[in-house]
């Protein structure tokens, strides 16, 4: 039995690792080639329980046309590598997108939202790992497996690379695409005498062309990507999408794994204002924005719909931010 998806407890919400439905949907049609060793919900063989168990999926597919599907936005739990070895792909991360050529190489950190095609894949053939490093929150340490051999030095410094800068998309050299194309190799003799040495050959080889490869391009490093304060400001993105939440003080803390007060430092660091005092905007923001737009809600659904407990606490606020009551407010506006 397939064992469920991870889950990632982010400020932004919960969220399970992708489990790739489309491309399983697509190989069982014959629309593409698919050669892969996986574990848990992934598409591909499975691998023996005690081999690479840091690894979800490792291989690559074979699309000989223009498919009619694509892996829309989505996260997995690992570091995610892809090199596209033939054709062009569409790819997209975060808010950015690429069109990408052969060579290419992608790095999307774990838990980190993505895609594959627009919406539709092209003919291509794209190989993959996706390694779990035990990412569960955003400010979690990355854990190498036993098997990758660099000096620490070396690992800790491609940590730093990987996990520090906001670069996805990269110009593969060769020593990367002959890595990519001997784990293919041995993905698909896989079974034979020699086949995990041999795999785990192939990936200490893809991480050292990956650290010399980000070393040579003087990678711009960001630590706030991994900081605590990322954490907040995560969930303070995500925060008018849950406006109807009845939030209070320590449960906003909580979603970020701080204590109230380092919650508030962070917040007001981040917004200039305390965090209730942040939400309480952004709930009249959105209730003046229903005002507009939806002139049949009456003022106390716009209320309750944007978290407010109280219509006459609701009408209180509004005058003191807007100047004017919820009624005026849309009599002037509409």
């Amino acid at each position: 039995m397939a064992q469920a998806p991870a889950i990632f407890v982010s400020p932004a919400g919960t969220f399970s690792a992708d489990t790739c439905e489309p491309l399983k949907a697509a190989e069982a049609a014959c629309a593409v080639r698919i050669e892969a060793l996986a574990r848990g919900c992934y598409p591909g063989r499975p691998m023996p329980k005690r081999v690479f168990p840091e690894v979800c999926t490792v291989g690559y597919w074979d699309a000989p046309r223009q498919q009619a599907w694509g892996l829309d936005w989505h996260r997995n739990e690992g570091l995610e590598l892809t090199f596209l070895a033939r054709g062009r792909a569409d790819f997209g991360v975060e808010e950015r997108t690429f069109a990408l050529a052969r060579g290419d190489l992608t790095v999307t950190r774990p838990w980190q939202r993505h895609r594959v095609g627009n919406p539709h894949v092209g003919p291509s053939r794209l190989y993959w790992l996706i390694l779990d490093l035990g990412i569960r929150r955003p400010d979690d340490a990355w854990r190498w497996p036993p098997w990758l051999v660099m000096a620490p030095e070396d690992r800790e410094r491609l940590t730093k690379l990987l996990r520090h800068n906001e670069q996805e998309v990269w110009r593969a050299d060769a020593e990367i695409a002959r890595a990519f194309e001997r784990i293919g190799s041995t993905v698909e003799r896989w079974g034979e005498a020699g086949s995990a040495s041999r795999l785990a050959l192939h990936l200490n080889e893809l991480f050292l062309g990956l650290l010399q490869l980000l070393g040579r391009k003087r990678v711009p490093l960001d630590e706030r990507l991994a900081s605590t304060q990322r954490t907040v400001e995560l969930f303070l993105v995500a925060l008018p999408k849950h406006l109807e939440h009845a939030w209070n003080l320590d449960e906003m803390a909580a979603q970020c794994g701080l204590a109230r007060t380092r919650f508030t430092y962070y917040c007001r660091e981040l917004t200039n204002t305390s965090p209730l005092e942040h939400l309480n905007r952004l709930r009249v923001q959105a209730a003046a924005e229903l005002l507009r737009s939806d002139p049949r809600r009456s003022v106390t659904e716009i209320a309750f719909a944007c978290g407010f407990q109280s219509s006459q606490y609701f009408a209180t606020l509004f005058r003191r931010l807007k100047g004017c009551s919820p009624r005026a407010f849309r009599a002037k506006t509409s």
